[in-house]
């Protein structure tokens, strides 16, 4: 079993930033690729981007290129998402999710965190 646990949503402003993190616990971090992930209301929760285990190759979903960085600390088991220049429609839940190397989809994911940018 793997826990995850993310931190830093709440209010900003649209043109702020937060970053989020996500702590793991209970397996060996390094082992898990991971992913942060967004469901607004009303709609699918849909990827925004993910980081191998190493943390050498990282993806992003179209909407946030350039805007919000994925990054890992494997020493801390804390995996990251800067998010800069938000906008409105960035609002939403925001997961955090593990994926082990055999596994096609994520296996574990924490509670959610709740970002909301105001225009």
């Amino acid at each position: 079993q793997v826990q995850l646990v993310e931190s830093g949503g709440g209010l900003v402003q649209a043109g702020g930033s937060l970053r989020l993190s996500c702590a793991a616990s209970g397996r060996t971090f390094s082992n898990y690729a991971m992913g942060w992930f967004r469901q607004a209301p009303g709609k699918e929760r849909v990827i925004v981007a993910d980081i191998s285990r190493s943390g050498g190759r990282t993806s992003y979903a179209d909407s946030v290129k350039g805007r919000f960085t994925i990054s890992r600390d494997n020493a801390k088991n804390t995996v990251y998402l800067q998010m800069n220049s938000l906008k409105p429609e960035d609002t939403a839940v925001y997961y955090c999710a593990a994926r082990a190397l055999a596994s096609i989809n994520y296996d574990y994911w924490g509670q959610g965190t709740q970002v909301t940018v105001s225009s």
